[in-house]
């Protein structure tokens, strides 16, 4: 299928559209349905779809999460939307077309029966680390409230899941009791060996609902881990005037993103996947390497940069790189990391590590792509288990301080305590936590129950608990909006 923006027009009035060459008025078939239709999914696996050689024949289905917005808005403009690859140089414009339904993910009885299709052989999540209600101890936590409503909800005979997981267990159950074959769910979530992280999650879900579905989804169902990695900002305004200006249609749901992109999958596809490797997608064997160069490299410097730059008083990313007691920060992050990143086979050199540092360091300094830091900001209890402690404790078993990793938890504590608003499955906990320490917010009894929260092994540990402590207010405490 071939795909390009039509000629521009005098006024901005039609919408996307795409030049369907190879199957006039047609298509493709849906194939693929995912959870979690929002701007990475679109910048990121759609994009990477429309790209495949054989795109013509993997249409994709996407729900939204708890909201119909962005469903309602690209059935409009019939699943079509605009990528806009932004780098220092200017914008590249292409409309991306793998999209062929839009639904709410409210919609629970239309993902079962697509689900179920003999057709459909994968599902693709992007569904945030949060989603998969893990606990400290990195298990699912059953204990949480909306994983108890779902299982109440799936045990009733009229309730529908609300939660992404609980409702790919109640179609996977429709898919078992239509007799279709085994297929592949490809997490595509920021955590580490994120496929068995689904497996756990989606098998716990279904082993307190039916164990006989959790047996099933065992032997039926293969759980790809994967690597993602593009820098998708939200979408503002300005981004749908300059889709306009440029383009000469109305987008209501273009994407920005920056040019570079990477995706590294492991795991098995038994009913077949796209081309991905036609868009630039690398297949390997294992998989931690790539996972852990990412999370730590990338992820990690994000989630430094995000309390840090907030309390330094920046918004995006590329303030909080400009600014040096950030920069140290990160680099120092770095370094440590560095020290414990092992490629295939135990070959550092194969990661390409100071390349890939150097890339970092220009894809966070583009000015153009207004990554905000409050967006990275949400979720830290979740996301710093895998971004900050696997490192610490690496340079702890080392004999060394692990500083550079326990100041990305410290920013996080300071955060929590002037942020108007903390966005985290543990919002209230993180209240109770800092409490604690009283009006200043600081002491060793606040740190070590907040730490409790990240990995309550550490906050048994008396000297990280003090090396933490020490670090707080090292980038000072200014007011920080939501």
């Amino acid at each position: 299928m071939s795909v390009g923006l039509q000629p521009e027009k005098a006024a901005a009035v039609d919408l996307p559209r795409l030049d369907r060459t190879l199957q006039p008025g047609t298509k493709a078939p849906i194939r693929i349905v995912h959870l979690g239709l929002g701007a990475f999914h679109r910048s990121h696996q759609a994009w990477y779809t429309h790209r495949a050689g054989d795109a013509a024949d993997w249409g994709i289905a996407a729900f939204t999460g708890r909201r119909p917005d962005a469903a309602l808005a690209l059935a409009e403009q019939d699943g079509l939307f605009t990528l806009v690859e932004r780098s220092d140089g200017g914008d590249s414009f292409d409309v991306v077309g793998s999209i062929v339904e839009a639904v709410d993910g409210a919609d629970v009885q239309r993902l079962a029966e697509l689900v179920a299709a003999p057709q459909t052989a994968v599902v693709t999540l992007t569904v945030t680390e949060a989603a998969y209600r893990l606990g400290a101890d990195g298990q699912l936590d059953r204990s949480a409230p909306d994983v108890v409503a779902d299982l109440a909800l799936l045990s009733s005979d009229s309730g529908n899941p609300t939660t992404p997981l609980g409702r790919l267990v109640f179609a996977l159950a429709a898919r078992r009791a239509a007799g279709a074959d085994p297929l592949a769910v490809v997490c595509c979530d920021n955590l580490s060996s994120n496929g068995t992280v689904a497996r756990n999650a989606v098998v716990g879900i279904a082993g307190a609902w039916d164990p006989q579905l959790a047996v099933w989804i065992k032997d039926k169902v293969s759980f790809v881990s994967t690597s993602v990695d593009r820098i998708t900002p939200r979408t503002t305004d300005a981004d749908l005037e300059a889709v306009a200006a440029s383009c000469g249609y109305r987008d209501t749901s273009p994407v920005v993103a920056e040019p570079f992109a990477n995706w590294v999958l492991s795991g098995d596809f038994p009913a077949g996947r796209p081309r991905w490797e036609d868009a630039g997608a690398v297949f390997v064997g294992d998989i931690e390497p790539y996972e852990n160069r990412k999370l730590w490299l990338l992820n990690g410097a994000h989630s430094l940069l995000a309390y840090a730059g907030q309390l330094r008083g920046h918004t995006t990313v590329a303030e909080a790189l400009a600014d040096p007691l950030c920069r140290t920060a990160v680099e120092a992050f770095w370094d440590e990391s560095e020290s414990s990143l092992h490629g295939p086979g135990g070959n550092a050199a194969d990661l390409q590590i100071p390349a890939y540092r150097e890339a970092l360091l220009v894809r966070f300094g583009n000015a153009r792509i207004a990554h905000h830091l409050g967006q990275i900001a949400m979720d830290g209890s979740t996301k710093l288990r895998m971004r900050a402690v696997p490192v610490l404790r690496a340079e702890r078993a080392a004999g060394r301080s692990g500083a550079a990793a326990a100041l990305m938890i410290a920013a996080w504590m300071d955060f929590t305590t002037v942020a108007v608003t903390v966005q985290d499955p543990l919002a209230d906990r993180i209240a109770a936590a800092n409490r604690l320490g009283g009006p200043e917010g600081s002491g060793l009894e606040r740190v070590s129950a907040l730490l409790a929260l990240v990995d309550p092994s550490l906050a048994g540990d008396a000297d990280v608990v003090g090396l933490i402590e020490d670090l707080c207010g090292t980038f000072g405490e200014r007011a920080v909006s939501p």
